[in-house]
């Protein structure tokens, strides 16, 4: 885990979309709501800029987030953000509180390995497919993780990796696979190109040795 991301906040009383736009315009804050946990929501401001870098780190997006209230820290993580749809702006936030000693849910992204070396791009001339670029974890947050590395060094033209095939850290689980074995989904495969010709193992030696002997 990298160091938490911290986001200092302020608490806000006037409501509604006009309230909301001021914010923007005049003081370029962002409206946000924090919820859950039991506790009322709070309708919060963050500064607009501090906002748009953390949201730059891919780990903001499944991590812990500590939100600043005055000095209060809060654990939560994102659940909801809206951006505008033509300007790098993001219009508003939904944070849910957590309780650090119960499991959650969060769509972790997946950091595919070795993809030009893997046997069936380098020996096989195939190509890599991906079926998935995140997946959902069940765990405590102080063991959630950043991301989710898939080793593809392995795998082969018409081999299929399926969540069940990947390496979750110590304390995750798939959400997925707690359902049974029918959402057990392909991650990531190799195929050919449309066109192309496997390139088998033996092909590979024989030019290595017509190769050999050119040197000769």
């Amino acid at each position: 885990m990298s160091d938490t991301i911290v986001l200092n906040a302020s608490a806000r009383n006037d409501l509604g979309k006009g309230a909301s736009r001021r914010l923007r315009r005049n003081a370029d804050l962002m409206p946000a709501v924090l919820y859950g946990a039991g506790e009322p929501a709070l309708t919060l401001s963050i500064e607009h800029k501090d906002m748009l870098k953390a949201t730059e780190n891919e780990a903001f997006f499944a991590s812990v987030l500590n939100i600043d209230l005055n000095g209060e820290v809060v654990p939560a993580i994102i659940k909801d953000l809206q951006r505008h749809p033509a300007k790098q702006i993001i219009m508003h936030a939904d944070f849910q509180r957590i309780d650090m000693k119960k499991k959650i849910h969060m769509h972790v992204p997946l950091h595919f390995l070795n993809e030009e070396q893997c046997h069936g791009v380098k020996v096989e001339g195939g190509r890599v497919q991906h079926n998935l670029v995140e997946i959902e974890v069940s765990c405590l947050p102080g063991d959630l993780p950043e991301f989710i590395e898939v080793d593809m060094i392995d795998v082969k033209v018409g081999d299929i990796v399926h969540i069940s095939d990947i390496k979750l850290p110590e304390g995750a689980e798939s959400v997925a696979l707690q359902y049974g074995e029918d959402h057990d989904l392909p991650v990531a495969s190799i195929t050919i190109p449309k066109g192309g010709d496997i390139i088998d193992d033996e092909e590979v030696a024989e030019a290595d040795d017509s190769e050999a002997g050119e040197e000769e």
